[in-house]
């Protein structure tokens, strides 16, 4: 359930009892399933709640059932603030003084809210801080996006922009290159070795990078197949990419 422009309903474990540790102030009432004896998770959401002093409303299947619109809501739902996002002047000031390795992740267009989840899961989990995603024709970050990754969502900047190219070129300024994946790309991803600065972009499921956004990239890689499937999921694809990126950081 979306709620209205100023308020979402997240539901599971891990996002809700994410968002209360992350940012507290922003959840406004906990709603969980009337039960005799409730499992040890939704104890822990329920202390934390009443911790940070915010109310919680015991309440039947059916009602969580649909604040959850059909999702797996696991016995507890938040109403909390909509998703701010972050400006991209505020991008632009952080990384002028972010010295060593950073990465920045680019979805151009991705539709699909378990792909973005998962990829803000992983993201997350690599140290990424920072994702720009377009306004237009691209997922946002809802409840079932918050769900899938798990509550990564609460740790990550993510910054909404009306134009991605001119994003990639006033990231290209400040001195980041620029690699796109693409399943038709000739070089593998494994043959090179990858700039401190780097911004990472993944196309939409199915069309992949957009052609005015491919032709920003300083260089295209590949994952390599050997099977009969000729290629993967974004969110498996972008997993597999970001952990080589980890992985040549590492060893720098």
């Amino acid at each position: 359930m979306e709620g209205n422009e100023k308020t979402r309903c997240y539901f599971g474990v891990n996002p809700v009892a994410e968002k209360l540790r992350s940012s507290p102030k922003e959840v406004f009432e906990v709603m969980m399933i009337r039960s005799g004896q409730p499992r040890a998770a939704l104890r822990a959401i329920h202390d934390e709640a009443r911790r940070q002093g915010i109310p919680i409303r015991y309440v039947e299947p059916g009602v969580l059932d649909r604040l959850a619109d059909g999702g797996k809501h696991q016995g507890v739902v938040a109403k909390v603030a909509s998703y701010a996002y972050r400006s991209f002047s505020d991008l632009l000031q952080d990384l002028s003084s972010t010295p060593g390795h950073d990465m920045v992740l680019l979805l151009d267009g991705l539709t699909d809210p378990r792909n973005f989840g998962a990829l803000l899961r992983t993201a997350e989990a690599v140290g990424v801080r920072h994702v720009v995603i377009p306004k237009d024709r691209s997922v946002g970050v809802t409840p079932a996006v918050v769900k899938t990754s798990a509550g990564a969502v609460h740790h990550l900047r993510i910054y909404r922009v009306s134009n991605l190219r001119q994003a990639i070129l006033n990231l290209k300024q400040r001195g980041y290159w620029v690699v796109g994946l693409d399943a038709e790309a000739q070089e593998d991803l494994y043959e090179r070795i990858y700039p401190e600065k780097l911004l990472v972009v993944l196309g939409a499921e199915g069309s992949g990078i957009r052609p005015l956004i491919r032709q920003e990239c300083d260089f295209l890689v590949s994952i390599p197949m050997r099977g009969k499937i000729a290629s993967l999921n974004v969110a498996v694809a972008g997993g597999v990419f970001l952990y080589e990126l980890l992985r040549q950081e590492r060893q720098l």
